[in-house]
């Protein structure tokens, strides 16, 4: 009852630990009220209330937009880069016993590039415990509070704007999908060395297999094996074509800026979309060194022919049918008039596709996070849904229990405190036995989910979310409550309403 001082000790407290629960600790008589709301993997998901009908402009990224690839590719990434260790930086050839993983590291992940430590950190700067890894090891809690003074890490420590450790900082965020081989690779070459007990400088390490990285790219090896073989790597998908037809039949202008080369954007898009893919595009940019392009106004565009030979023209418009390679956004806005709200860009990277855009430039922003669809459907499964709720009520306990300081009360909220424990670290199995979720640590948003609320004013899993939506809707985001704006667990408790923040559902659970 409201105001209810009864003490959890006894029969009475352990009474409610022992009720009838299902899996998860709780009552199966909710489960289906609570299982009626699921969510939808393939929504469009709002930070930002956004018209499609003032959108004039569509805009798109090219690598995880527009194209998606196979499993295969980051094993080709991280093979290439390995192999590029070996032989152009002296590195032991005993690393190539090493192969890549594909569910060890996740995107978002902060890494120290002195201690050479993979970790997660929440919305709040904050370590996430237990997800701090030095090669494929997990580093004791007490050692990572012990070099960290706790579980914090200061903002002048943070990379800089752009995820990139710079002069001073000692942290590098990974936000690329293409970021997981090198994730990945730095971890085996740190595990090598600690077991085979060699001295090694951390700083070095990373520079060198950010290098190997950056040359599988720069080099070609990467574009030349997704041509070679484009039906291993690129995933066909008729939606993305189904996508560009509905916008260009609603008289939209679209538009590619993206890094990737000409000559690799055109297999790719003749592949996905057809050999008539540039009719739908009214400007098509390559080679554009995004974030670069958003900032330095220094480079021209130029023309590039046929055959891919860049001409030396002076651009006085952007034409359709026409590709070009690098300029910058300041000239984009000059020749095309495109600015404002009227414009929404798609990309994957946070930083390098949609930051300055929204910032600087006033664009309306699309995340691309093709883990989104995989995260919604584990989040959809009666086992997680079981586990939430009860972890969410178990916490509430904790919280109006607390006040009592006899010893049995306090035996059995260490009990609740040790539940809550194990209940934390199973929600985090359920997606990546490492690190959890790409959205979120224990209880707070991670990092990555923090920049994508800043940066975008949309989010989805991939550019077919689109087509479950006429061209003049409204993203509305929803309004949570704030903190201040809802009811102490206690009074949730005494009234026998609970409210489930991650379903926005409102179910009724015994009164304790």
């Amino acid at each position: 009852s409201p105001g209810s001082k009864a003490s959890p000790r006894g029969a009475n407290g352990r009474q409610c630990q022992r009720q009838q629960r299902g899996q998860g600790g709780i009552s199966v008589e909710l489960v289906p009220s609570i299982m009626s709301n699921l969510l939808n993997p393939d929504a469009i998901f709002s930070n930002n209330e956004m018209s499609l009908s003032d959108i004039e402009i569509y805009g798109f990224d090219y690598d995880y937009t527009l194209v998606f690839y196979s499993k295969h590719l980051h094993t080709l990434i991280y093979n290439a880069a390995r192999d590029l260790l070996i032989n152009e930086h002296r590195y032991p050839a005993e690393i190539r016993k090493y192969d890549y993983d594909p569910n060890f590291a996740i995107r978002g992940l902060h890494y120290d590039v002195h201690r050479a430590l993979l970790m997660k950190i929440d919305a709040f700067h904050y370590i996430q415990l237990g997800t701090v890894y030095r090669g494929f090891s997990v580093v004791p809690d007490e050692e990572v509070i012990a070099m960290y003074d706790g579980s914090h890490v200061p903002l002048e420590q943070m990379s800089d704007f752009y995820g990139k450790s710079s002069q001073g900082n000692t942290m590098k965020q990974f936000m690329d999908i293409f970021s997981l081989p090198e994730m990945t690779l730095l971890s085996c070459v740190n595990d090598y060395f600690m077991k085979n007990n060699i001295e090694y400088e951390p700083v070095h390490l990373y520079k060198d297999v950010k290098d190997s990285i950056r040359d599988v790219h720069i080099k070609g090896i990467m574009y030349r094996a997704i041509e070679a073989d484009i039906d291993k790597y690129v995933c066909y998908a008729e939606q993305t074509r189904a996508v560009l037809a509905k916008l260009a039949n609603h008289g939209k202008k679209m538009f590619l800026i993206t890094n990737s080369p000409s000559s690799f954007v055109d297999k790719g898009m003749r592949f996905i979309v057809g050999k008539d893919w540039r009719d739908l595009f009214d400007v098509v940019i390559v080679q554009a060194d995004k974030p670069n392009f958003f900032n330095d106004k220094r480079r021209p565009f130029r023309k590039v022919n046929e055959k891919g030979v860049l001409l030396w023209d002076k651009i006085h418009k952007l034409q359709k049918g026409q590709i070009y390679k690098q300029g910058n956004l300041y000239e984009f806005l000059k020749l095309t008039a495109w600015r404002g709200s009227k414009v929404l860009y798609f990309g994957d990277h946070i930083y390098s596709d949609l930051a300055d855009l929204t910032l600087k430039h006033g664009w309306r922003t699309g995340a691309i996070i093709p883990e989104l669809r995989t995260e919604i459907k584990i989040m959809n499964t009666e086992r997680y849904v079981q586990t939430m709720t009860w972890l969410q009520t178990l916490t509430g306990l904790l919280e109006h229990m607390q006040v009592h300081k006899d010893p049995d009360s306090q035996m059995i909220l260490q009990e609740w405190k040790k539940e809550r424990k194990e209940m934390r670290e199973m929600t985090k199995n359920f997606f990546n036995s490492q690190f959890g979720s790409l959205f979120r640590t224990d209880q707070n948003p991670t990092y990555f989910l923090r920049r994508l609320s800043r940066f975008a004013d949309v989010y989805m899993a991939s550019l077919s979310c689109l087509l479950n939506y006429d061209p003049d809707y409204t993203f509305y985001p929803r309004r949570t409550p704030l903190q201040h704006e809802l009811p102490a667990w206690s009074d949730q408790l005494c009234t026998g309403t609970f409210r489930i923040p991650f379903l926005q559902e409102m179910v009724h659970i015994d009164k304790y």
